[in-house]
């Protein structure tokens, strides 16, 4: 019995292929993992795009989002057993979950919330631990003093949609989310955020409301685009996380002159180098999972697609590649 998979064509890398491969043996530390549904996030559309521009030699399995249930484990896997349900955001150096069967290591991985359906689980795992990395890790929010502000850039999205409840669950911060469009705008109050502004206006929006100067900022797009009102509206001792990668250089000396830290989160950093504390990202799922079941986060899916087919997941890049994503799409398999 083969793998379903869907990948990146090697020959034409603006395309997908779906391709077979042959049955997966855990490692030590892994979960071999039936997936029964996966999300796309802006690192696949990001990924595939460098892809299609630098090409390839073999087929690229995508896909850093997954829940399903264990098949085996791995020898030195401690916690889990076959058939647990469990869900996880992967590793970028690894075959993605763009396949019916995975293998992720089992310290990055955590039980499944009991209360959501697949779909559901899928959605969360990626964006969860980006927005708790960033806000908690980096920010460390925990420690702010009320009457202190957060403002969100990219509200509505993947990880706004968590950094926005995770923010007003575990902060006395006042949560600003910046929404362009009207329906985004009420997705993010609906979760949590205190005040809405337009992005394309955003001093002036703030200055609107009262406020010259905030205390921490989550950019969690267009960072070149952003800079400048960022380096502005920072406070004084403020703090600055952004998750996007800068194209040009970025202008550091209001930042020096007002003693601004500036952090960068990438969920990815401590699979990558199989950093000491590697399994701190199980440990955040399992308290997001916690969360969930205690009905205190809520879910982000927006839309569900069924079936792992070329034609799904392109149509799920398409979608996510516009820029435009309220919450999350998912493909069932």
């Amino acid at each position: 019995m083969s793998i379903k998979a869907i990948a990146v064509n090697p020959q034409q890398p603006a395309d997908f292929i779906e391709i077979a491969l042959d049955m997966l043996t855990p490692g030590p530390f892994d979960l071999l993992v039936d997936v029964k549904a996966a999300s796309i996030n802006p690192v696949d559309t990001k990924v595939h795009g460098g892809l299609k521009k630098d090409g390839l030699q073999q087929p690229r399995i995508l896909g850093w989002d997954a829940a399903g249930v264990v098949i085996s484990v791995g020898e030195k896997v401690t916690g889990f057993r076959p058939g647990d349900e469990v869900w996880y955001a992967g590793d970028i150096t690894r075959p993605g979950s763009n396949a019916t069967q995975q293998l992720v290591d089992a310290r990055i991985a955590a039980h499944k919330p009991r209360s959501l359906n697949w779909a559901q689980a899928a959605a969360l795992p990626l964006t969860a631990i980006t927005a708790w990395e960033a806000l908690f890790e980096h920010l460390k929010i925990q420690q702010a003093s009320a009457g202190q502000t957060l403002l969100i850039i990219g509200g509505a999205g993947g990880v706004g949609s968590l950094a926005i409840p995770l923010a007003a669950l575990r902060s006395p911060l006042t949560v600003i989310a910046t929404a362009s469009r009207p329906e985004s705008a009420a997705w993010c109050r609906e979760r949590g955020a205190d005040l809405t502004v337009d992005y394309r206006d955003l001093q002036a929006q703030l200055q609107q409301e009262g406020i010259e100067k905030v205390d921490y900022i989550l950019c969690l797009n267009d960072t070149d685009g952003h800079w400048p009102a960022i380096s502005e509206l920072i406070a004084p001792l403020g703090q600055i996380c952004t998750i996007v990668e800068n194209e040009k250089p970025l202008d550091q000396n209001k930042l020096k002159l007002k003693s601004v830290a500036l952090h960068w989160e990438f969920m990815f950093t401590r699979s990558m180098f199989s950093t000491p504390d590697l399994a701190q990202q199980g440990e955040i799922l399992k308290q997001v999972s916690q969360l969930v079941d205690e009905g205190k986060l809520p879910g982000t899916l927006s839309e569900t697609l069924h079936g792992l087919t070329v034609e799904n997941l392109q149509a799920a890049h398409t979608q996510v590649a516009g820029g435009h994503m309220q919450g999350k799409i998912v493909i069932t398999y």
